[in-house]
This record gives structure tokens, C-alpha cells and sequence, in this order.
């Protein structure tokens, strides 16, 4: 019998698509008139099939290689995939693995004729998704012409009307002209964000101001009355970035299309000042080792990097900053010099997980823990073998009582059920014995292992970095004490400091 595995997709942008539960009716009704047997689902809820960022489907890719199931089945082909090349791609992959791709509602064999038909097919999904993407934008664009509202949140400082213009929204607008008339006077972020939440106003969102809001607020020229659409680039694997823009002859851009909120004079000041902000910048970039693991002991909130030039002689600083008091001034906890933080944190790992004596109690704490997995993998292998034997008497008792001449319809519904059981039982076993190869290293593979970044001090920064992600789990910096969390905790290291 044919071992198969089911995918499915629902993608919420199509409402009259197939349920994920309607596909997988299908395919079992599939599996039944083909005599073949389901071990495993896969389903992606809410996602394009123009872009291979789904979890499911990537999952059963990589679950072809295991040899669980011989045929992958679809309801339709372009719920595996809307976009040709990828299709082409993963369908390689498949085949290399010795796994078949059906397609339920298009019947398609090996024959010159079925592969001509399947790639019209695939042509033909992904001339359906990328027209009515077309066509979507066709109408947007006849909407923008008018210079009306065409989707999604209005700017902050303005409502959409009943005919879809935008009308400035007063209490909004405050807010607004506040950020113009506070960075056109020489005020900085930080002093805005603290005069706007001081005050009581929030983004679109409904989330405090911080630097990238008002960034974006300052360089938004619908505030001087001038409406744009289709500036932002399009999606690159099916994530879009707002910051880049589009070519000019692609964007729509009226001027006067857009009430006035902004007046010209401080628009060209705000414009003149954050242009020489940007081109006096230091464009040299630092090397944070702590990034992502590095938080604030008083409001817990991450810290990041920052460079600042400061004092009469404006000397550059390089720190590690609370991000909640960089973005809300919410919290009061200072910057800690970013040399002095990392110089702690790589001191800490060199004395209390790559000294020699270290070496030797990490080796055996891992060790340790390594072969607790393995006993517990051990012992998952052993009640997964003793119930396969145990299904497997079950089929052959069954088969041996039709061979004797002995048959009710009740047999086969449970011949079914011990199959599909069975099949379960085995994948179940194949990942249990996967897992037991890598949790059996010995104890001169881990102290090799360890001793290789032993010399952390005398690393490029790169490298630092590398095993400070690898071995630290999360710093701690409070206004007298750091402490710093390894990912192996014993009696004489890895504890805080």
C-alpha cells in the first residue's frame, strides 16, 4: 500500500478558496478509491501560495528525505504552489527524494501529455494570482487618481470621509503640527516623545511615540498637502519594505490633492535640518556582542546599541540603551558604556566556562544531560518497537483468520486502523532513532568542542560574538550589578555576576 502525506493551504485573501478541512476530505476520499494509506498531515493556514515562508509546507519538504511516505497530495496543484519556479523547485525535491506529487481534482501521470498539462495549469495559477493583483491595483490606482482613500490606516492627523477624501482630524493634527514646530525649533527625538506622551498622544496604533513614528511623521509630504500612493517597494518573498521606494515614474504623486496640515516654510526647514542630520552621521558601524541578549534589570526591556556624540568636545559614546526609555522615556535606567559591558561578559566566560577546570565540569554536566536524553530516547525507541509488535500481531491475526475463511465486514474498518497505526508507530520510530544519533557525543568530541573558543579574549570581534551568542543566555544590567546567565548553570560557574 502507498504511504502518503497530505498538504494543504487556506489563504485568507481568497475567501471563496477550499477550507483546509474541505481539502483534506478530498484527499482522504482519494486515499480510499486508490487503495492508499495517510501518515501525515501538513496544513498552512492564512498563507500565500506565492511565497515558500509557510511552515507546513516546508516541514514536509524536509520530512520527504526521511522515506515516511512515497506520494505528497494536493486538492488542487496551486495549493502547493502559485509561483512556477518555485514549484519547479520543491516538486525536484520531491522527486529526488522518490516522492510523488498528486493533484486530486487534476488526474496527471508520467505521460508527455500530463506534463504539458501540469505546467499550463501552474502557468495558468500564476497568471490568476499575479492578473488579479493587477487588477486590484488597476482600481486602486483609478481611486488614487481622485485622491481618495485607498485602504488601510489614514495618516495620523487625518479621517476618511463617507466619499473616501480625507478631512483633517483636529486632535490629531495637534500632535502633528507639535513634531514639526519642536524638530523645525532644534528640538531632538527624545525631547519630542517626552513633550507628546507627556501630553497624552498616541500613534495610529494607539502605542506611545518613539524615534521611527516621528521619522516617518517628519518625511510624510501628505502633511504639506501632497498626495501619494504606490510609493513603497513591492514584496520581496512576501514581505514588503515601507522605507524603500518605488521608481518616480510609478509613484502618483498631486500636490494639493491632500488638506494642508503642514505650512511650507516649516516643511522645508524640518526637511533642511534632517538632511544634514543624515549626511553629518557616522556611517561607521559597531560591532554590539550582547545584541539580543542584553536587557534592562529595571523595566526588563531589551537593550540596544547606540553611538552618540556628546560633552563640549563632542567625544563619540558607544553603549548599550534601554530601549524603553530610548523610545517612551518610560524608564529612567542609564546607558552602560558598551567596551566596559562586553569586557565583563567575555571575563565571565573565559573564568567560568572555558578554564581548563570549567572545561572539565561542563564536559560532565553535558554529558550528563546527554545521556539522560539518550536513556529517555532509549526508552521511547523501546515502547515504540513493543507497540509496532504488538499492532503487527494484531494484522497478522486478522490476515491469517481471512486466509482461514473467516471474514466480516468489521475487519476490514479495523485492518484500516491498525495500519494506519502502524504507519504512525513507525514515523514515530524513525524520529525517535534520528534523535538518538545526537544525543550521543562523547566526552572528548564535547571537550574539543568547548576548548576550540577557549582563547575567546584574543578572537576577532566576529568570533566573539559567535560564542558569546552561543554561550550566554541572557545579560542582566542593573544600576550596581550584572548578572549574566550561561547556558550550562553549576556550582562555581555560569551562575550571574
Amino acid at each position: 500500500m502507498i504511504k502518503a502525506a497530505a498538504y494543504a493551504r487556506y489563504s485568507s485573501d481568497n475567501q471563496r478558496e477550499e477550507s483546509i478541512d474541505a481539502q483534506l476530505r478530498y484527499i482522504r476520499e482519494y486515499c480510499e478509491r486508490n487503495n492508499m494509506q495517510l501518515v501525515k498531515i501538513y496544513t498552512d493556514e492564512a498563507q500565500s501560495a506565492t511565497t515558500d515562508d509557510r511552515p507546513g509546507f516546508l516541514q514536509m519538504i524536509q520530512d520527504s528525505s526521511m522515506g515516511l511516505f512515497s506520494a505528497v497530495i494536493v486538492h488542487k496543484l496551486d495549493r502547493f504552489s502559485r509561483d512556477r519556479y518555485d514549484s519547479a523547485f520543491y516538486k525536484r525535491q520531491l522527486k529526488k527524494n522518490g516522492v510523488r506529487l498528486i493533484s486530486v481534482l487534476e488526474n496527471l501521470d508520467d505521460s508527455p501529455e500530463s506534463i504539458i498539462l501540469e505546467s499550463v495549469l501552474e502557468g495558468m495559477a500564476e497568471y490568476y494570482s499575479r492578473n488579479l493583483a493587477r487588477e486590484v491595483m488597476k482600481g486602486m490606482r483609478e481611486t488614487a487618481l481622485q485622491c481618495k482613500h485607498t485602504g488601510g490606516k489614514p495618516p495620523l492627523g487625518y479621517d476618511v470621509a463617507e466619499d473616501k477624501t480625507y478631512i483633517v482630524n483636529e486632535q490629531e493634527a495637534q500632535a502633528v503640527r507639535l513634531i514639526f514646530e519642536m524638530y523645525a525649533s532644534g528640538k531632538g527625538y527624545s525631547d519630542i516623545m517626552y513633550a507628546l506622551n507627556k501630553e497624552g498622544y498616541r500613534t495610529q496604533t494607539g502605542r506611545p511615540f518613539g524615534k521611527n513614528s516621528i521619522h516617518d511623521i517628519l518625511r510624510n509630504e501628505k502633511y504639506r498637502g501632497v498626495y501619494i500612493f504606490n510609493r513603497s517597494a513591492s514584496k520581496v518573498n512576501g514581505k514588503r519594505n515601507h522605507h524603500k521606494s518605488k521608481d518616480e515614474d510609478e509613484i502618483i504623486r498631486i500636490e494639493g490633492g491632500m488638506p494642508r496640515i503642514i505650512d511650507d516654510e516649516t516643511w522645508e526647514r524640518v526637511q533642511e535640518r534632517m538632511s544634514k542630520n543624515k549626511k553629518g552621521a557616522n556611517s561607521a558601524k559597531e560591532n554590539y556582542l550582547l545584541a539580543g541578549l542584553i536587557y534592562c534589570g529595571k523595566c526588563g526591556g531589551a537593550m540596544t546599541g547606540t553611538r552618540k556624540y556628546a560633552g563640549r568636545n563632542k567625544d563619540l559614546y558607544v553603549s548599550y540603551e534601554c530601549s524603553t526609555r530610548k523610545r517612551t522615556k518610560a524608564c529612567d535606567m542609564k546607558a552602560i558604556n558598551k567596551n566596559y559591558v562586553e569586557n565583563i561578559v567575555i571575563e565571565h566566560l573565559e573564568k567560568n566556562v572555558f578554564s581548563p577546570e570549567a572545561i572539565e565540569r561542563m564536559v560532565i554536566k553535558i554529558s550528563e544531560y546527554a545521556a539522560s536524553q539518550s536513556k529517555e530516547i532509549n526508552r521511547d525507541i523501546k515502547v515504540f518497537t513493543d507497540q509496532l509488535a504488538g499492532v503487527q500481531t494484531e494484522i497478522n491475526n486478522i490476515v491469517n483468520a481471512i486466509a482461514a475463511g473467516m471474514f466480516h465486514p468489521s475487519m476490514k474498518e479495523k485492518m484500516d486502523g491498525l495500519e494506519a497505526k502502524k504507519a504512525s508507530l513507525n514515523i514515530k520510530l524513525e524520529e525517535a532513532r534520528l534523535q538518538a544519533q545526537t544525543h550521543a557525543p562523547s566526552e572528548e568530541m564535547i571537550r574539543k568542542y568547548l576548548q576550540k573558543d577557549a582563547d575567546i579574549k584574543n578572537k576577532s570581534p566576529e568570533e566573539q560574538k559567535r560564542i558569546i551568542q552561543t554561550y550566554a543566555k541572557k545579560i542582566t544590567v542593573y544600576e550596581n550589578t550584572i548578572d549574566i546567565d550561561t547556558i550550562v548553570t553549576f556550582a562555581g560557574g555560569g551562575e550571574g555576576s
